[in-house]
């Protein structure tokens, strides 16, 4: 089943994100090569593909685990979570309606 990992960044983490950003994709190369990634990305504090200083204010995640606490245990795991730059993650169900 398909699950959205909705993040949001702690204000004041923009250098802390950029900094612990490669171990992040890393995560997320791994899913995708595992063909279990949907999308990703982040959520720019400013409307603009990039925000520069502004940074953002948290990312979104859908992928397809086995079950709801497997994909809570993997956003739980995240180098994100670990450095403090999310505030609060949130892990629910999705169902893929379009396109």
């Amino acid at each position: 089943m398909l699950y959205a990992i909705i993040s949001q960044d702690k204000g004041g983490t923009h250098s802390l994100r950029m900094k612990t950003r490669p171990a992040h994709v890393e995560r997320l190369q791994t899913l995708k090569g595992d063909g279990r990634l949907v999308l990703a990305g982040p959520h720019p504090a400013v409307d603009n593909d990039d925000p520069g200083d502004a940074g953002f204010t948290g990312s979104l995640v859908v992928a397809e685990f086995d079950s709801l606490e497997r994909a809570q245990t993997w956003a739980d795991a995240d180098p994100y979570v670990s450095a403090g730059v999310y505030e609060k993650v949130t892990v629910k169900p999705f169902k893929k309606a379009f396109p």
